[in-house]
């Protein structure tokens, strides 16, 4: 039940009663032991909208949070994400170079002390998730490797968990983008999707077939940033034999716009406001590397949606048609046919979204377990 108004929000008994299965006293006992270990609030519905006596709503608290951590070569941003989606608050700490996993576990503890202390003061904190952008050992949380933020073998959960005393869950950054998107953003209600992340290391991924988030054997796919793009333009060529994330790439982006640095909004706003003939080239030119990519997913896993997330969702909102057309001319019609390329809806939060999603796993699998260790 508590699964039920954390993925789809605020529903009422009623509808908890269909959707469970279960009996209407059943349900309100299961609310009331919920909302006395603080997990949901109830509240009266909008009367004006309903005839009769509609029945109580119920939504996930608030209340309780995540902390969530995206470590990034640029940056680490930090924030902690309500039960009930809301981010209750974040920071970005600019970077001038490469941070350790000591450093980030450092960083991690500093910033809970200060926000137990003003905004999350009384509020429950029940655990940490990371979002890595590298390879993520399924077994153990381990990031074996993070090549651009120069991690190998690195048990940052471990030393985070060391240095708060809570919970740590540790993930690959775009499979936790996919699994937000999946379920609170652009791909809610797909079943089978492709989701590419691109940010300032570079291009991962993460897939969704038949609602469930594939990691692979050992926890590592979706690594399409690692594959040898199809260029059929030699002109467009940048990278000598290098992989998609060095020819699509956001430090280009940036490098035609004059940014030394900037985050997600800011390089979106520059974007829009380009008019430099420089700058609609270089995206022009990305965008027809990018789609033969998409077109081979698209020809491979038959997902009904792609989603774009980063400066990728950029490049497909500055010429949506144009990108559109590409993967179409380029993919096998029946494929092709229905799919969705959408540009990811929780904006510069997806990660963070994700992160604290495995963070929260363990309490929407047992919510009563354990309360008493997770107070803030």
């Amino acid at each position: 039940m508590l699964r039920l108004v954390h993925e789809g929000g605020p529903q009422s008994r009623a509808r908890l009663t269909a959707a469970t299965g279960l009996n209407r006293s059943t349900v309100a006992d299961l609310v009331t032991t919920l909302a006395d270990a603080g997990l949901v609030v109830e509240r009266e519905p909008d009367q004006t909208r309903r005839v009769g006596r509609p029945s109580p709503v119920v939504a996930a608290s608030g209340d309780v949070v995540a902390f969530a951590v995206n470590p990034e070569v640029d940056a680490i941003e930090m924030a902690a994400v309500g039960l009930n989606g809301e981010v209750r608050a974040r920071v970005r700490e600019e970077l001038d170079r490469l941070i350790t996993p000591e450093e980030a576990a450092a960083s991690v503890a500093r910033t809970l002390r200060e926000w137990r202390a003003g905004e999350l003061a009384g509020l429950r904190v029940v655990g940490v998730g990371i979002a890595v952008p590298g390879l993520v050992r399924a077994t153990d949380a381990v990031v074996r490797y993070a090549p651009h933020l120069g991690w190998r073998d690195a048990s940052v959960g471990a030393l985070v968990q060391e240095a708060t005393g809570l919970p740590v869950a540790v993930g690959n950054d775009a499979s936790l983008g996919a699994m937000a998107e999946h379920l609170f953003g652009a791909a809610v209600g797909h079943l089978d999707v492709v989701y590419l992340n691109g940010g300032a290391s570079g291009i991962g991924g993460g897939l969704i077939v038949d609602g469930r988030l594939v990691g692979g054997s050992g926890g590592y796919a979706g690594e399409w940033g690692q594959n040898r793009p199809v260029i059929l333009a030699p002109a467009d060529r940048r990278a000598g034999e290098g992989v998609l994330e060095d020819e699509v790439s956001r430090s280009r982006l940036l490098g035609v716009l004059g940014l030394a640095a900037a985050d997600d909004v800011a390089l979106a706003d520059a974007l829009a406001a380009a008019t430099d003939a420089d700058v609609f080239e270089e995206v022009s030119r990305q965008r027809r590397i990018l789609s033969p990519t998409l077109a081979s997913a698209v020809n491979v896993l038959n997902p009904s949606a792609v989603v774009l997330g980063g400066f990728l969702s950029m490049i497909l909102t500055h010429d949506a048609d144009a990108l559109v057309a590409a993967v179409r001319a380029q993919a096998m019609s029946d494929p092709v046919a229905d799919v969705m390329i959408l540009p990811a809806a929780l904006g510069d939060d997806r990660l963070l979204i994700g992160a604290a999603e495995i963070a929260f796993a363990s309490l929407l699998a047992d919510p009563l377990a354990g309360t008493a260790n997770t107070d803030a």
